[in-house]
């Protein structure tokens, strides 16, 4: 076996390795409707994908007062906790982790999910023993800053150079580029992937499948 290159993962959430993008998608956009705002686009609404929460909704609804925000973000958790468990992990995703499990891979989360939306989606899909350590835009300050990242590598002693994020988005990718970390993209999430090379990931997967194998061969 090669040695190992990254002693850290970072996964993004949705996009990456929970088949959400389509879902929080609609319920921004319905969400905004709810509020009296003009529906933004499917590009516009997938575009905040990854940011916190009421940072994501303002920037896709800039017509919304913002003493609006609260009743906005009411509406979006309405619409989204609906049918949240109609959605899943991407297939193949449950292979990947435990083989990352085995080469003794750090594996954590940094997601623009609320604690609580974290928590209880990992319950959902039974994976709280699986990830070492996490943090969410609630915590902590929202991609694309860096600090979920330096957190995470303070937590378990890891320098930058040592640190891989994984994400779907360019919110994901900036925010490694910011904290000195590598990169890696994957096209099937919320973002147009022709926008991830000025960000500089070591590659872009367009499926799982790829994901996995480029980690193991590369990570």
């Amino acid at each position: 076996m090669r040695p190992r290159r990254f002693d850290l993962i970072a996964f993004d959430w949705d996009g990456t390795l929970f088949d959400s993008t389509l879902l929080i998608t609609r319920s921004i956009q319905q969400a905004v409707c709810d509020v009296g705002g003009s529906m933004p686009s499917d590009a516009q609404a997938s575009y905040v994908i990854g940011m916190g929460l009421m940072q994501a909704l303002a920037h896709a609804a800039p017509d919304v007062p913002p003493e609006q925000y609260p009743r906005l973000g009411e509406r979006y958790r309405h619409h989204y906790l609906a049918r949240q468990h109609d959605i899943s992990l991407f297939d193949g995703v449950l292979p990947l982790l435990a083989d990352l499990k085995s080469r003794h891979h750090w594996l954590t989360v940094a997601t623009g999910k609320s604690r609580h939306g974290l928590d209880e989606t990992l319950r959902h899909v039974e994976l709280q023993r699986v990830f070492d350590g996490s943090r969410t835009a609630d915590e902590t300050a929202g991609k694309p800053s860096p600090q979920m990242l330096l957190e995470l590598m303070r937590e378990f002693g890891v320098e930058p150079e040592r640190t891989l994020m994984i994400g779907d988005t360019t919110h994901d990718l900036q925010m490694a580029l910011n904290a000195g970390c590598a990169s890696l993209g994957v096209s099937y999430g919320a973002h147009d992937p022709a926008a991830f090379a000025a960000l500089q990931p070591l590659h872009v997967a367009h499926s799982v499948r790829e994901l996995h194998d480029w980690l193991l061969a590369e990570a």
